[in-house]
């Protein structure tokens, strides 16, 4: 033994190493393990041998696995393959048999034969090394390793992803051995905060793609639900199946720090492959990523593509389209609120892209001036881009709590250009018409936002900073633009879904049917209706005077009025609408506005179906019986004054409208009565509704600057008080006319130059000057407040008494309450 121990120490040197009895007792082992025909297998018992002396003697292991891989080395060189198949088999029995501290030394030489098999040009023995390789990368050591390196099996098992192996089905078996070598290498390294970081890009841009390459060749499979990863065997002889399980395995270890390294080599393949446009490999893929990953890092994942949709804006539309797609469908797999804490700025980066995709179809290009190499944009594709943007703006939305949905509401609303407060209406590049088109688009994404919203307080869910500009928008020309905020309306207070239950206006004879939903008014909307109640009446009103409405107008009208019953209606409401339904009554009938004979039909016709709804709605019966009686005269006399022959595609409506009288109309007088006598407030149904005129009609490009003058001239004097006596009225001339729109015009200029001045002298002056320009204002405040104080410090009576000034005069020494003295009693 004392020679056996002295020969260890000079291997394969002097006479003793070729004498079989004097060579090291390990070598003995190992040797005895291999048998004379390698087709024979493993000696067994001579294994069983070999490894317990590893157990017993762990000192001995690093010199075991050199000499196990100094023979591997020289059969693999000798071509002598059945042979390395039992050296790798010893190898794995020892592996998994041995963990002791001594284990490092052994994994080395492990892993030194491992990498001499992989890089052999034979298939089988690339096979055999990853399987091994596997094993190893399934246990658990006791010990770590402060300098073993996988640089190079994630790089080999990466190239065996991207066999290209003439023989299909050396070449799949390959490419899963690849597969499995990087899933193992994962698993080896993921947990071990000693090995090399696997999350660094080098490594992250080798085993993505690879991955990505065998999930595209697979591309028919549908992905798989985020279930527990649970596979068949059959699944396993798929390379595609096998991927997609490695895949998830790798997302689902990233931790927070690691999500932005595992995604950007996704957004890089589908770049570099054109996969965006395809679309279906693009959403899988982020399928897997969102089912994946933990749900805490969602937003992670949308940020970066939101980022990378900016990156990639001067793109082909189609390109684009792929991103927001993928998007759209993240948002629908992202739990709610998990866009994370910069909700507006997701859709601050989908509102750009929709304008910059506007401003490419006017401009035809995607720089501000057209060069000759620039791009081809068709406009088509941009069409369906903005389409794709505001579905997923969609999507998003319906992730959201209602308070966010309200902030978004609300953001996009001040997005939108106001003839009022954006006098230029559109950009250099677009015009007036691109001003029209993002109304257009951010007025659909608008839509998309409100679509399902429901909230138990209208009046913090809709302030007035939103609905004011909204309800503006209903006074502009475009028919087009005015139905979208219709719709939106409807879309805000329909809270029970029973906007589905009117798809077109009709004479209902028992509402009954259609089994509306209808809870009583809260007092939140008590206080919203009381705030806002006059202000939806007045637009309704003007709504049906426009000469361009349509039928989609008239039916959207009638849901507005519907679903105000049904949402927001107390006694007082109820009233009012019935006044405002008179009132459309009449506007028909007197026809002021020159208004065409469809138009006028069509009121009549909005006016007799909301009546008939709001009577069966109040349940009183002389009401519903009067009702009914000029409906059904209307059906015998004058037909096309009922939406049954006004709302179709071959309308009966007359050339010219006679005079209309008698009873087929409704009359305010028996409406009031009847209504009176069951407790309603006949006074104010006998009152006519007229709509309150403000300066918002300016809004209206058909209003004159005559209209424009009078409605401020009423405003005035119904601002005035009543008690002042009133000046004799002056007479107004077209000299008149004229001087007062050349001086309104002149302040206003005025006004806007005083504005840019003061914008430009904070832009530009020096910081001495404002410091010193504001200090002047502090100064002054000062000196008020000061003089304020001496006031209203007076001096007291007693207990400071008065001193003697000179010349005689005596002088009230002025002394601050909180230097008097007090006598104790009068103290707290």
């Amino acid at each position: 033994m004392d020679c056996s121990a002295l020969l260890d120490h000079h291997v394969g040197t002097g006479v003793c190493g070729c004498c079989g009895a004097l060579r090291p007792r390990y070598k003995r082992l190992v040797d005895n393990i291999f048998p004379e025909d390698p087709e024979d297998g493993l000696v067994k018992a001579n294994m069983e041998k070999l490894t317990f002396y590893a157990l017993s003697a762990p000192e001995k292991l690093d010199r075991i696995g050199a000499y196990l891989s100094e023979r591997l080395s020289r059969d693999v060189a000798r071509h002598r393959y059945g042979y390395v198949c039992i050296a790798m088999e010893a190898l794995d029995q020892l592996l998994m048999a041995c963990h002791c501290q001594s284990i490092n030394l052994f994994v080395e030489s492990f892993l030194k034969m491992v990498r001499k098999l992989l890089e052999a040009d034979k298939p089988n023995l690339q096979i055999l090394g990853t399987n091994s390789f596997v094993k190893f990368a399934n246990i658990e050591e006791d010990t770590p390793s402060y300098h073993r390196s996988y640089d190079f099996f994630v790089s080999r098992f990466s190239e065996m992803c991207h066999s290209s192996y003439e023989d299909p089905d050396i070449r799949t078996k390959i490419r899963m051995a690849g597969i499995k070598g990087l899933q193992g290498v994962v698993r080896k390294t993921v947990n071990d905060e000693l090995q090399a970081n696997i999350w660094d890009p080098q490594h992250m841009d080798k085993i993505v793609p690879s991955l990505l390459f065998n999930l595209q060749q697979g591309e028919g499979t549908d992905s798989r639900s985020p279930s527990p990863l649970q596979s068949s065997e059959k699944e396993k002889e798929s390379p595609a199946e096998l991927t997609e399980r490695c895949f998830r395995e790798l997302l689902g270890r990233a931790a927070y720090g690691n999500i932005k390294n595992a995604v950007k080599p996704v957004l890089m393949h589908l770049d570099n492959h054109s996969l965006w446009e395809g679309k279906v490999f693009a959403v899988r893929c982020f399928k897997i990523i969102m089912y994946s990953i933990q749900s805490q890092h969602s937003h992670l994942v949308i940020q970066q593509l939101l980022g990378h949709l900016d990156a990639n804006s001067k793109n082909a539309a189609t390109v684009r389209a792929g991103i927001v797609e993928v998007l759209s469908e993240a948002a629908v797999i992202a739990a709610s609120g998990s866009v994370g804490p910069t909700v507006l700025e997701v859709f601050n980066t989908l509102l750009r892209q929709l304008r910059l995709s506007i401003d490419y179809e006017l401009t035809g290009s995607y720089d501000s001036c057209i060069n000759i190499g620039s791009k081809i944009i068709k406009e088509h594709e941009e069409r369906q881009f903005q389409e794709a943007v505001i579905k997923t703006i969609g999507s998003f939305a319906n992730t959201l709590p209602t308070y966010q949905r309200s902030e978004v509401m609300l953001f996009i609303m001040g997005k939108i250009p106001l003839p009022e407060v954006h006098p230029a209406l559109g950009s250099a590049k677009s015009g007036f018409e691109g001003s029209r088109m993002i109304q257009m688009m951010l007025l659909k994404s608008l839509l998309q936002v409100t679509t399902g919203f429901q909230t138990t307080n209208m009046l913090t869910a809709l302030p007035s900073s939103f609905l004011d500009p909204l309800l503006s928008i209903t006074l502009m020309e475009d028919a087009e633009i005015r139905l979208l905020v219709l719709e939106i309306l409807v879309s805000l207070i329909d809270r029970h879904d029973n906007r589905t239950k009117f798809p077109t206006i009709n004479i209902i004879s028992d509402i009954s049917v259609l089994k509306l939903k209808v809870d009583k008014c809260s007092r939140q909307d008590n206080l919203f209706m009381k705030k806002h109640s006059q202000q939806l009446y007045r637009h309704i009103f003007l709504a049906c005077k426009e000469e361009n409405s349509q039928w989609p107008h008239f039916e959207a009208l009638y849901a507005l009025l519907a679903v105000i019953s049904m949402e927001l209606a107390n006694e007082e409401v109820v009233v009012d609408l019935i006044r405002l339904a008179l009132a459309l009554q009449e506007l028909a009938l007197m026809n002021d506005e020159g208004l065409p004979v469809f138009n006028r039909c069509a009121v009549h016709a909005l006016s007799a179906a909301y009546l008939n709804l709001i009577s069966q709605l109040t349940t009183v019966p002389a009401f519903c019986q009067h009702i009914h009686e000029v409906i059904e005269m209307r059906q015998k006399e004058v037909p096309y004054l009922l939406p049954e022959d006004v709302f179709i595609e071959k309308h009966s409506v007359p050339k010219t409208l006679e005079k209309l009288e008698g009873e087929v109309l409704f009359l305010q007088s028996k409406i009031s009565e009847v209504l009176g006598g069951s407790g309603y407030n006949a006074d104010r149904l006998a009152t006519p509704y007229i709509p309150q005129l403000t300066e918002e009609d300016r809004l209206s490009k058909r209003k004159s600057i005559g209209e424009t003058i009078s409605l401020q001239v009423e405003v005035e004097s119904r601002n005035s008080p009543e008690k002042e006596e009133r000046t004799p009225a002056e007479e107004i001339t077209f000299e008149t006319l004229k001087k007062a729109i050349v001086d309104s015009v002149g302040m206003e200029e005025q006004e806007r130059e005083r504005r840019r001045q003061v914008v430009e002298k904070f832009q530009k002056a020096p910081f001495e000057e404002i410091a010193a320009h504001c200090g002047a204002r502090a100064t002054l405040l000062q000196s008020k407040l000061n003089q304020i104080f001496e006031i209203t410090i007076r001096p007291p009576p007693s207990p400071s008494g008065t001193i003697t000034a000179g010349y005689g005069q005596t002088q009230s020494r002025s002394v601050p309450v909180y230097e008097m003295k007090f006598p104790d009693l009068c103290v707290y």
